[in-house]
């Protein structure tokens, strides 16, 4: 039988490549760790895991179809563990950065129930941060 240790990486599929770097390294804090331009490939590190960007246009990002819109979407939403959080000192950050998110509400997760925040990336994949 498998154990599952926790997620790896995750993989989206973006429009404006720019943008989602802006929006992943500039606000959530994720650094870019490497990059394959020739496959058009950005992984940037978020803690133990990583979040890959593959443009539309790119030779990955192209081989999947249409791109995300208001009529589908790549994931539902990824949660992503904020070390230190509080739900106000989140909120003043996303505020500073002009980001829309939805009230804190308490939710389960893989750490059990605790409070979270729903957000959108530029291409309107959800994000959930918590502690």
């Amino acid at each position: 039988m498998l154990s599952i240790a926790g997620i790896d990486h995750v993989v989206l599929r973006v429009r404006d490549l720019d943008a989602a770097i802006a929006f992943y390294a500039g606000v959530l804090g994720c650094a870019i760790e490497k990059r394959n331009d020739a496959v058009g490939l950005i992984h940037l590190r978020a803690g133990t895991s990583l979040i890959d960007l593959v443009p539309l246009d790119g030779k990955l990002g192209s081989a999947g179809g249409a791109g995300p819109g208001a009529e589908g979407r790549n994931v539902d939403h990824i949660c992503l563990r904020v070390e230190r959080y509080v739900a106000s000192d989140v909120m003043k950050h996303l505020d500073a950065h002009g980001i829309v998110y939805e009230a804190p509400a308490s939710r389960y997760g893989a750490g059990g129930v605790d409070m979270s925040i729903y957000l959108r990336d530029p291409d309107g994949n959800g994000l959930e941060l918590r502690g």
